[in-house]
């Protein structure tokens, strides 16, 4: 069976640079642990052993595969998604944590942001830096305090309403590319309603009451 029922949050690993400070905050939130490809050695690393790998295993080291148990190895040989979309696809949880996944290839994490948007599996936060990523339910509540830094992201057309924010986004009509709305700022309790694809990227800082709005 290549999917990961959990009853509890997922943090998913993948092969790119893993900040301990990253590993523990997801764990913190999301118990279980998963990886993509080479992540499984990420995870290894750190002393853990995944519940489940997906991937084409193109990167996933051989002392890493003979480490893991083979029921919790899943080879996924099409080429037509990335292993995180692979990884997102089969897994059934409230919530995923996705660290690991930015600070190398800028390809690989702009493929990440286009899964996102296309809102496959679970909702996901995904690390990355100083921000914590995710894509907007249609509607979102936050309980930020006034002058966190919020910016807005859309992927497609999008539209949408807000209350909380510095700079209101009422009548705007955001796209990729043309208007987008990064660098805004809370004034208190945020409340947004969001139709389009449209990624939140927050301060790190947040990550534990944005994980409660969305998980």
């Amino acid at each position: 069976m290549t999917r990961l029922a959990s009853p509890t949050p997922v943090t998913l690993i993948g092969g790119g640079p893993l900040p301990p400070e990253d590993l523990h905050a997801a764990l913190a939130l999301a118990p279980t642990v998963a990886a993509a490809d080479a992540g499984a050695d990420r995870a290894l690393a750190h002393g853990l052993v995944p519940e489940a790998v997906w991937g084409d295993f193109d990167s996933i080291s051989a002392a890493a595969r003979a480490a893991i148990p083979a029921g919790r190895l899943h080879h996924i040989a099409e080429q037509d998604t990335t292993d995180f979309e692979k990884s997102l696809a089969r897994i059934a949880a409230p919530l995923v944590v996705a660290v690991g996944f930015s600070g190398a290839r800028h390809d690989h994490f702009l493929s990440v942001m286009n899964v996102l948007a296309r809102r496959v599996g679970p909702p996901t936060l995904v690390l990355a830096g100083e921000d914590v990523i995710t894509l907007a339910p249609p509607r979102l509540v936050l309980p930020l305090d006034p002058g966190t830094r919020l910016s807005l992201f859309p992927m497609g057309l999008a539209r949408g309403r807000s209350q909380g924010l510095r700079w209101p986004i009422e009548g705007l009509e955001l796209a990729s590319a043309g208007r987008i709305a990064t660098s805004n700022e809370a004034t208190g309790p945020v409340d947004l309603a969001i139709e389009g694809p449209v990624l939140v990227i927050l301060p790190r800082a947040t990550l534990p009451g944005l994980a409660r709005a969305i998980g």
